[in-house]
């Protein structure tokens, strides 16, 4: 039974893998943009709940609210503004001014919180669960972060298939130049699809923030984690993205059950096994379109 509470627990962390992956995703899939500073703008969303609640008291969940509509609109101006700026230069440029966004937004959320870490009040969420058996128990929470995943990824792929702006952001990430020749404002459509990524990043900041403590120098392991969901499922595929994250979750799961210092490195090794003999992932782009 250890083993299969180490499978299911590894499912559950799968979930919030694929929530950090499934902004980055987007971002690169549609702007070309490989952000580094993807998990420390998840911190920065998770420490954005923190000053504006009421007190530390008041439950997280209503973050959700504000939080990544705020991040949304952030992403979009931000889009439009420097990323755009630096994408016109080169693409080599967007790696080095996300990087220094990464820098700016770690070393000031080190500036204006310390060191300290934080964790979200969600209330008896945080130690509610469901007893299968003796030796098996699943949180209420982790569930939910999984099933979150699961909505998000399932509402932002009927939207890019179903909608007029999801049909133009694939026509924009297909092929920008045709699409612009078709009367598509392409910088727009870019900035709403920054606009989703930002979004997603805020959610999942707000999920990791609900089930561990984050820091300020939190956002380097998370993106490392979101960049090795994203080559694991494929790069540009959303549903790719979240059988990323599971599979990223189970190693990491099986490999803590194994050894205790071994589950990390368990995840790595199967980055790495992906890289090496199926480079183009699980779900290649092309073939979940």
């Amino acid at each position: 039974m250890n083993w299969v509470n180490a499978v299911v627990q590894g499912l559950l962390l799968g979930g919030l893998f694929a929530l950090f992956a499934c902004g980055l995703s987007l971002l690169f899939g549609v702007v070309g943009v490989i952000n580094l500073a993807h998990g420390d703008f998840a911190v920065l969303g998770a420490y954005v709940a923190v000053l504006l609640l009421p007190s530390t008291a008041t439950n997280a969940l209503w973050a959700l609210l504000f939080v990544p509509p705020l991040f949304g609109f952030f992403g979009y101006l931000l889009q439009r503004t420097l990323l755009q700026r630096s994408l016109e230069i080169s693409p080599l440029t967007t790696l080095l001014v996300t990087f220094g966004l990464s820098v700016v937004v770690q070393n000031g959320l080190l500036e204006a919180f310390s060191a300290d870490s934080h964790s979200f009040n969600v209330g008896s969420l945080v130690t509610s669960s469901f007893k299968v058996d003796e030796q098996l128990q699943v949180s209420y929470l982790r569930l939910g972060v999984l099933l979150v995943a699961i909505a998000v990824l399932s509402v932002l792929s009927l939207f890019l298939a179903r909608s007029r702006t999801g049909i133009q952001i694939r026509a924009v990430a297909d092929d920008r130049e045709a699409a612009q020749m078709s009367g598509v404002n392409t910088r727009h459509i870019v900035g709403v699809a920054a606009a989703i990524a930002f979004a997603t990043v805020a959610l999942a900041g707000l999920a990791y923030g609900m089930t561990a403590q984050f820091a300020p120098y939190s956002g380097s392991a998370l993106l490392l984690f979101a960049f090795e969901a994203v080559v694991i499922g494929g790069i540009g595929s959303l549903w790719g993205t979240l059988g990323g994250g599971l599979i990223l979750g189970l190693a990491q799961s099986i490999g803590f059950q194994i050894d205790p210092s071994l589950g990390v490195l368990a995840g790595h090794l199967v980055f790495l096994g992906v890289l090496a003999f199926r480079p183009t992932g699980l779900v290649p782009a092309r073939a979940a379109a």
